[in-house]
């Protein structure tokens, strides 16, 4: 019998229109599959919705806030319909980069020296001369990521120029590559570099064609690709995540061969969209899209 799919896309966070492309293109995958869709835009009323459509599965292709930080996922659990990616605590784990951290150190991953500060402590006296990088403690897609640099002005983190509370996300910066690394089950598929255009891997650069230089696999040395690899599939273990993730490092070599990898984040909701890294390193491997998609509805379930 054939499984009637939701696809859960949209929603309100500020990573909304990046949802609706990634529920789009699962979605076309799905129908191709055989699967019944009914893609929905997540609003407010999300749980009426579900409730009247019904499905076998909810294929989360939510991104950001209320998304895939353990809230649809406990509305899901509510509901009883199994869903895809990652289950409450992992989810919300992951979203809270601080509470990452500390299971990644717990667990010897490594990962760059970094302090919690409300926006007036920093702006009177920063933890790190700079560079230094400033986050959001819960935004995904690199939203609110900044890096600062000698002589920037703090003063700009007003309410004005800074949306994601009083409290910031400060690292020292780590210089070197950005690699990022895919884990399907419990497996990881390979490891990409990406080369941005602008100063980092930003929001701009992950969804706009021409802004990022992919290179897959990642051309660095055999066993610091090895290394990434573990290290992605560690992170995924720690925090008990399941489905699909994508783990974020930077790769400093910039004094020595092989150099050293700092975990930054998972990502337990990666894109789907034409630009996202996980099909891409997933296609490297013999996994085309469809494949992708469909083996991530057949693994989806409830935790409780």
């Amino acid at each position: 019998m054939t499984k009637h799919v939701a696809i859960l896309m949209g929603g309100w966070s500020v990573e909304r229109e990046v949802s609706l492309v990634s529920g789009t293109a699962v979605a076309n995958a799905l129908k191709a599959r055989g699967y019944r869709v009914s893609p929905v835009d997540v609003g407010r009323d999300v749980a009426q919705v579900l409730a009247e459509t019904a499905p076998d599965v909810a294929f989360n292709a939510l991104h950001g806030r209320f998304g895939e930080d353990g809230c649809m996922q406990g509305l899901l659990e509510t509901l009883g319909i199994p869903y895809t990616h990652s289950g409450v605590r992992a989810s919300a784990l992951a979203m809270h980069k601080p509470a990452a951290i500390e299971i990644f150190l717990a667990a010897g991953l490594p990962c760059p020296e970094g302090a919690v500060m409300t926006r007036a402590a920093l702006g009177g006296a920063p933890p790190f001369e700079p560079p230094f990088v400033i986050k959001p403690l819960n935004e995904g897609s690199s939203v609110g990521v900044r890096i600062i640099h000698a002589g920037d002005n703090l003063a700009m983190l007003t309410d004005d120029e800074w949306s994601f509370g009083e409290d910031v996300l400060v690292e020292r910066y780590i210089p070197g590559r950005e690699i990022q690394v895919a884990v399907m089950g419990d497996a990881p598929l390979g490891a990409i570099e990406i080369r941005p255009r602008n100063e980092f891997y930003d929001y701009e650069a992950k969804y706009t064609d021409g802004r990022a230089e992919h290179l897959m696999p990642a051309p660095i040395p055999e066993s610091a690709y090895r290394q990434a690899l573990d290290y992605a599939l560690r992170a995924h273990r720690s925090l008990d995540c399941r489905g699909v993730t994508r783990a974020d490092l930077r790769y400093d070599d910039t004094e020595r061969s092989p150099g050293e990898f700092y975990l930054l984040e998972i990502n337990t909701q990666p894109g789907m969209t034409p630009l996202s890294l996980v099909p891409e390193i997933a296609a490297h491997s013999g996994i085309d899209f469809g494949t992708l998609v469909s083996w991530m509805v057949e693994d989806a379930r409830c935790d409780a």
